[in-house]
């Protein structure tokens, strides 16, 4: 093993110890990001007006797979949208 695959798994270690205690706080913040990435795109359903509304209109396919998880942690019981089930 060389010295540099040395220092690597002593950065990697270093790394790790740094992140275990906030885990949980990394994870809840990149999901509040993307909730509020889902919200911007969708916010045309909830009556909010969204100015990129063309531009994010190329992304529902990407992200419709998330929409489910997002509108129930948002507090809609059923999906806003009219014409799509997903419930």
């Amino acid at each position: 093993m060389s010295l540099f695959d040395k220092m690597k798994k002593i950065i990697d270690l270093y790394d790790e110890i740094l992140k275990n205690p906030h885990r949980a706080e990394i994870a809840r913040e990149l999901r509040d990001e993307d909730d509020l990435f889902m919200l911007l795109c969708f916010s045309e359903v909830v009556g909010l007006p969204n100015p990129a509304f063309y531009y994010t209109l190329e992304l529902y396919p990407v992200i419709i797979e998330k929409f489910h998880d997002w509108h129930l942690r948002m507090g809609m019981e059923k999906s806003p949208l009219t014409g799509f089930r997903c419930c």
